[in-house]
């Protein structure tokens, strides 16, 4: 069993955004990996695309618009969105910012997050120095 308390967990500041790792995939068996994302408003990463694995989002607050493959999404709390690899997407929060639950199967891709996180604030959303790290994982910019 594994507990992870509120405020417990690893986190990582990643300037517009702050990760905390909830369900790394080494304790998973490489299964799955989950995070909690919270962040102020306006986008949280840049255009991107998964070839191996899912990626979906549970809002726990604020509202956020996806944009997943040709479709524009205006989600709320309670709302759950589920990205098919292969699918390009990107999210940007709303005027109050907000927190999500995220799910990759398989996991892995927390650690991009977690090398994003010891580079300088708002890496993220630098194209070429996410394209960089990309390249070692699943996330690959479109």
């Amino acid at each position: 069993m594994r507990l992870v308390g509120q405020g417990q967990g690893e986190t990582v500041d990643l300037g517009q955004i702050q990760m905390r790792l909830l369900a790394p995939s080494s304790a998973t068996d490489g299964t799955f990996g989950a995070a909690e994302f919270c962040g102020s408003n306006g986008p949280w990463t840049v255009p991107h695309v998964h070839e191996r694995l899912e990626e979906s989002f549970y809002v726990l607050e604020g509202c956020f618009t996806f944009a997943v493959g040709e479709d524009s999404i205006d989600t709320e709390p309670g709302a759950f969105v589920l990205v098919p690899r292969g699918t390009p997407h990107v999210l940007s929060a709303g005027p109050d910012g907000g927190t999500l639950l995220v799910v990759w199967t398989p996991g892995g891709l927390e650690q991009m997050f977690l090398e994003l996180g010891a580079l300088p604030p708002k890496s993220i959303m630098d194209a070429k120095v996410r394209a960089d790290v990309a390249r070692r994982h699943d996330s690959v910019p479109v």
